[in-house]
C-alpha cells in the first residue's frame, strides 16, 4: 500500500513516514498543497494523510481538487479542535479526520480501518464482485456505483454507506447506528458526520437530492434505502 503524507512540518512527516515504513507501507511525502495535488495525480496512491494548514494551497482546496480526479481515501489532520473545521473537511471530500496532536497508534488504526473498508471482504466468492438491486449496481472491485447506465464515483465512506443501505433495503438505520457500523464503535466523531456524508451521497446519486429516489429519511429515526 502506498501512502501520501502531506504536511509542511518536516520533522512530523519524517516521524510518520518512519512509523508507517516500519509497518511495511510505501510512503511518499509532499510539503505544500501544490506538490500534494501533483503527487496524488502522478502516482498510484492508496491513501492520503493530509494536513489542513499548508503553504500555497490549504488542505480544503487540496482535498477538493483531488476529488476532481480521484476517490482515494483521505484522512485530514487539523491543529484546530473546532467542529466546523471537521465538518468542512468532510464537506470537501475527506473520509476521516484527526486532531493534532495525535497518537501515532491512533493514526495507524485509522489508516488500517480505512484501507480495510476499501478491500472487498468476500471478493473471491463473488463471481463478478457485483450486486444489483433495482437500477442500482454496486461494483466491489472498482468500489463505484452505477445508477442505470450512469457511473458514479464515490469516496470510501460514501461507498460503505450505500453498500450498507442497498444490502439492507428497507431497514432504517439511526445516525448513531451508521456511525457505529461504518465509522466504528471507537470513532470519536458525532452524528453530524453521518449527515454530511449522506448529503454528499445523495448529491451524487439522486437526480433531485431534495426529493430522493433512493436514500430516504424517516424523520426522528434515521435513513433507509428504497427505490421509488
Amino acid at each position: 500500500m502506498k501512502i501520501l503524507i502531506v504536511d509542511d512540518e518536516k520533522l512530523l512527516v519524517k516521524g510518520i513516514k518512519y512509523n508507517f515504513e516500519q509497518d511495511g507501507y510505501n510512503v511518499v511525502c509532499a510539503y505544500d498543497g501544490e506538490e500534494a495535488i501533483k503527487t496524488a495525480y502522478d502516482k498510484s496512491i492508496d491513501l492520503i494523510i493530509l494536513d489542513l494548514m499548508l503553504p500555497k494551497i490549504d488542505g480544503y482546496e487540496v482535498c477538493q481538487k483531488i476529488r476532481e480526479f480521484s476517490n482515494v481515501p483521505i484522512i485530514m489532520l487539523t491543529a484546530k479542535n473546532e467542529d466546523m473545521d471537521k465538518i468542512l473537511g468532510l464537506e470537501y471530500g475527506a473520509d476521516d479526520y484527526l486532531t493534532k496532536p495525535f497518537n501515532i497508534l491512533e493514526l495507524k488504526a485509522r489508516v488500517k480501518a480505512v484501507l480495510r473498508r476499501m478491500t472487498p471482504v468476500d471478493n473471491v466468492s463473488k463471481q463478478d464482485s457485483m450486486i444489483n438491486v433495482g437500477t442500482v449496481t454496486l461494483d466491489y472491485n472498482l468500489r463505484r456505483v452505477a445508477i442505470g447506465e450512469r457511473i458514479v464515483e464515490l469516496t470510501a465512506k460514501e461507498f460503505d454507506l450505500i453498500d450498507l443501505f442497498v444490502c439492507n433495503a428497507g431497514k432504517v438505520y439511526s445516525r448513531e447506528n451508521l456511525l457505529d457500523i461504518v465509522w466504528g464503535y471507537d470513532y470519536p466523531g458525532d452524528v453530524r458526520t453521518v449527515d454530511v456524508h449522506v448529503r454528499r451521497l445523495r448529491e451524487k446519486i439522486e437526480e433531485n437530492p431534495a426529493e430522493p429516489r433512493f436514500i430516504h429519511t424517516k424523520w426522528g429515526v434515521g435513513y433507509y434505502f428504497k427505490e421509488v
